[in-house]
């Protein structure tokens, strides 16, 4: 969603286009596979400097400490990402065990916990913490917030009007 929203505000993207649409995500995931190899692989960063880039969280520690950085960053309750995870699994045919789901919020919550730390010891990477639910109920204020954050030259109410509550499917 965000990556929409930053889009439609008029950021340019950094995507590749590879992971399509589908019925887990039907506005389509705005990834870009090598962000996946930037511990080995970081050719691909000048070239995306002033752009949006999206990338997991564990990711984040392999960004070069020479170059500055705004991060957005999406928080969502845990118990809802685990859900939508499980749907997700469970569409690939894969196992799913309930009984994981103490073990992995717990695991995820701490890993949480140690990126937002190492985070604030970063000098070079400022950080917005976002809740996804939050934003899905009133988008405006987060969208104006992102706008000031990246230096308020995005279209807020084009931001705001690509939040769907219709994408809520896994609410808690």
């Amino acid at each position: 969603m965000m990556m929409k929203m930053l889009e439609a505000g008029g950021m340019a993207l950094v995507t590749d286009g590879i992971r399509t649409a589908d019925e887990d995500n039907p506005e389509g995931y705005y990834e870009f596979e090598r962000v996946k190899k930037i511990e080995h692989d970081r050719t691909w960063l000048p070239e995306a400097r002033g752009k949006v880039v999206k990338m997991i969280s564990a990711l984040l520690k392999h960004l070069p400490a020479d170059e500055q950085y705004r991060i957005v960053f999406m928080r969502r309750k845990i118990d809802e990402v685990l859900r939508s995870q499980r749907k997700m699994l469970e569409r690939r045919g894969k196992s799913v065990d309930l009984a994981d789901d103490p073990k992995m919020a717990e695991i995820f919550t701490r890993h949480l916990a140690q990126v937002e730390q190492w985070l604030a010891e970063q000098p070079n990477m400022r950080v917005l913490y976002l809740s996804y639910n939050a934003m899905v109920a009133d988008p405006r204020p987060h969208c104006e917030a992102v706008a000031a954050f990246l230096d308020g030259h995005l279209d807020v109410d084009r931001m705001t009007r690509v939040v769907s509550g219709e994408l809520y499917r896994n609410r808690a």
